[in-house]
């Protein structure tokens, strides 16, 4: 596990690697160093665990007009299929989208051996390096990071070349409503919308202020003074006192995090209950296998 680490920590390329032997012969040396090679584009297919759910048209277009020019300059890196013929690829989607619609019949490929745990981890951190991610994309990568790989926010971090306060603040976002996730991912509400909207504790408050904001086409500032005003205490609706200790308010943010979804920890004396909010049988199915280490 610390070699595995310290390998994320150099990025994606400590990922995908390996130095051929040096008593190799010169052309087993070139393939095991990853020479590339072109192979017709009918023998590729997708990860079937694409962090990358929506695609841009108008960029794969862009994407597509430059490889009919130039061509796929970048090869894509695949590794072969288990038990069927062809190849599965590891990275580089969108480069195999894109030359599909500028019509070539092959593309460039750099094939691996790779196990299927890592392939998912470098399709997650190549997506996550490049940007091709929207927000909440991004913030269910990184869940899964933790979830499947063990990885603490900080390794994570590492692994992207972001601070852990960015993957922090991610991962806050999958708490949101799912009508607000949906928002954040057509590209209707920013990501600082989407972060001011989380400092609600309240599902039914960010709901109703993210349709204000969308309405109004407010800024990200305007957003945040919205949420200030809708945060403010109500104690007509409050039926049990927010917590006044700092270590029960910690371990509710910890929770949060660790479940990405709102939790409030309500304490009368020595007893009280832990609430976990949920806001689809979809999200409460995945806190229950959570909940049970399904």
């Amino acid at each position: 596990m610390a070699e595995k680490r310290k390998a994320l920590g150099r990025g994606l390329s400590a990922l995908i690697p390996d130095a051929p032997p040096a008593d190799a012969a010169p052309a087993e040396q070139a393939a095991a160093a990853g020479a590339p090679r072109e192979i017709d584009l009918d023998l590729l297919r997708p990860n079937p665990d694409q962090p990358r759910q929506a695609v841009d048209d108008a960029k794969l277009d862009e994407l597509a007009r430059s490889i009919r020019t130039h061509g796929v300059i970048q090869p894509i890196v695949v590794t072969e299929r288990e038990g069927e013929p062809g190849f599965e690829i590891v990275a580089g989607e969108r480069r195999w989208r894109a030359a599909q619609r500028a019509g070539l019949l092959r593309v460039p490929v750099v094939v691996r051996e790779m196990p299927h745990t890592r392939r998912l981890e470098v399709a997650l951190i190549e997506n996550i390096q490049r940007e091709n991610l929207n927000p909440i994309e991004e913030a269910a990568a990184y869940r899964q990071l933790a979830d499947e790989f063990g990885m603490t926010q900080q390794e994570i971090a590492e692994a992207v070349g972001k601070e852990r306060a960015t993957v922090a603040n991610y991962q806050r976002l999958l708490g949101l409503p799912g009508e607000v996730r949906a928002d954040v991912a057509a590209g209707r509400l920013s990501m600082g919308h989407a972060r001011a909207l989380a400092g609600l504790d309240d599902a039914e408050e960010q709901l109703a202020v993210a349709r204000r904001i969308r309405e109004g086409d407010l800024s990200v500032r305007a957003a945040e003074e919205l949420v200030k005003g809708a945060g403010r205490p109500k104690p007509e609706r409050r039926t049990d006192p927010a917590p006044a200790d700092v270590h029960v308010r910690a371990a509710e943010e910890r929770l949060r995090m660790s479940l990405g979804t709102r939790v409030r920890i309500v304490q009368r004396g020595r007893r009280g209950r832990i609430e976990i909010s949920f806001t689809s049988e979809d999200e409460m199915q995945r806190l229950y296998e959570r909940l049970v280490g399904g």
